[in-house]
């Protein structure tokens, strides 16, 4: 039962003829009191300071009272916060793929783990929203347009695989195309739906080598913030990964840093994993963001009901007890 957020507050107005009913009915009762003292046949007086004596009689007026402000309550719209599932929104998982991606700082490696987190994400977000996947490495490829078929995503990142270099920008790039096209193809009169990109990568960019370059994952990040869609980043990994190249050993670490400021340049949020179990938290904690809003309801019904309650049970007593209403 909430009492905040009341949308007619005016309607409070009715506790001040509430109150003038309870001052009405005081003074009514004391003004009988006097008069009984009145009375020269004490029999009479008698049977009426009898009658006084009986505390159930205030019963029904006092419930009654309770139920018009209770009633008060009702009208004066209360709402409360509810977790509302979101049925509209685009989501697209963009994987990085990239040679980096085979670090074993994360078991069995970074790719494998991130499939399995990727898998989990799908299922238990929202059934309601459209998941699309784009994997990159040196080019960007939208495997799966933004559809609410969870199975194609998951069979999708079943069949990642690594490949040379990192085009982080090309990667936001076809995100941001994918979710263009989805928009308007499903958009109606209230317009393309929202969409967030969730980006999983170590950070490390190397085309082009600058990142605030035309292709470069902050100038991406920038044009995703003019089109009102944020990138919820996850640096995955740690810096103690390293690959093999050609026979030697390449140090990989996450560059926090650039997918930070990823998530800053967007609007979005940035969050770091380094383990397997991270991730999975991390993802998890994704999946309530993006798969449920908070909207504020209606929460007039349990005063309306709890008034229309007391009204009837003052009415009932009163009708036992005193065979009339109060």
């Amino acid at each position: 039962m909430s009492l905040t957020g009341f949308t007619t507050p005016w309607w409070f107005l009715l506790l001040f003829v509430v109150a003038g009913l309870v001052a009405g009915y005081v003074w009514a009762m004391r003004r009988r009191q006097r008069d009984s003292l009145k009375f020269s046949n004490l029999e009479v007086l008698d049977r009426v300071a009898s009658g006084r004596q009986g505390w159930w009689k205030h019963v029904p007026p006092a419930l009654l009272g309770v139920a018009l402000i209770l009633l008060t309550v009702a009208l004066s719209g209360p709402t409360a916060e509810q977790r509302i599932p979101r049925n509209r929104a685009t989501v697209m998982l963009t994987i990085d793929v990239s040679l980096s991606m085979k670090a074993t700082d994360v078991e069995p490696n970074r790719l494998e783990a991130a499939k399995v987190a990727a898998k989990e994400f799908a299922d238990k977000l929202t059934p309601g929203i459209n998941l699309g996947l784009v994997s990159f490495a040196g080019t960007a490829t939208v495997l799966v347009m933004p559809t609410t078929d969870r199975s194609s995503v998951k069979q999708a990142i079943d069949t990642l695989k690594l490949a040379e270099a990192t085009a982080t920008g090309d990667g936001i790039n076809a995100s941001m195309q994918a979710i263009d096209s989805f928009g308007k193809m499903v958009g109606g009169p209230a317009g393309a739906p929202p969409a967030r990109i969730v980006l999983m990568a170590d950070g490390g960019q190397t085309i082009p080598r600058e990142m605030d370059a035309p292709r470069g994952a902050y100038t991406k990040a920038l044009e995703a913030k003019k089109a009102s869609v944020p990138i919820s980043t996850i640096s995955f990994g740690t810096k103690h990964g390293s690959i093999e190249i050609e026979g030697e050993q390449e140090w990989v670490e996450v560059d926090d840093d650039a997918m930070q400021e990823i998530a800053r340049l967007s609007g979005g949020e940035f969050h770091k994993a380094a383990s397997a179990e991270q991730l999975r938290e991390v993802y998890e904690t994704l999946g309530e963001q993006i798969g449920y809003e908070t909207k504020h309801t209606d929460a007039s019904k349990p005063w309306l009901v709890l008034g229309t309650l007391c009204a009837i049970i003052a009415a009932g007593i009163s009708l036992f007890a005193g065979r009339r209403l109060p």
